[in-house]
């Protein structure tokens, strides 16, 4: 029973992954397109959790000494969760921010509208 449920875990990771996926590629707005990328993150992070955790070990903290391998959870997915989030909240604030100054610059979150924009800015300071 305990597989079945590790398994709907990573079955609702791959499908919360095609839905970010499918938010980046097609939304044309950039801050839909940075929810899509953070949900794609959770994903990633919910399949590693899911992968990481073996039912009936415990966490690798030693209380009544030293026990073979085979008692514990391998830490590392935990780490790299962790180390995910924290680089994910970064990666998404800088984002944000880049997206503010491209508001504030040409009125619209469109990205097509952006770079139309853009290359007129450049060909006019061209001549």
């Amino acid at each position: 029973m305990q597989n079945l449920l590790i398994d709907h875990y990573e079955a609702v990771a791959v499908i919360l992954f095609g839905i970010g996926f499918m938010g980046l590629l097609l939304h044309k707005n950039l801050i839909k397109k940075v929810i899509g990328l953070n949900i794609m993150d959770t994903a990633i992070y919910l399949f590693l959790a899911a992968k990481g955790y073996i039912a009936g070990r415990l966490a690798p903290i030693l209380v009544d000494g030293v026990q073979g391998a085979e008692h514990y959870i391998n830490p590392v997915p935990s780490g790299l969760v962790l180390t995910g989030i924290v680089v994910s909240v970064s990666v998404t604030a800088f984002s944000l921010a880049l997206i503010q100054r491209l508001y504030l610059k040409y009125k619209t979150l469109n990205l097509d509208e952006i770079i139309i924009l853009q290359k007129k800015e450049k060909g006019e300071s061209s001549k």
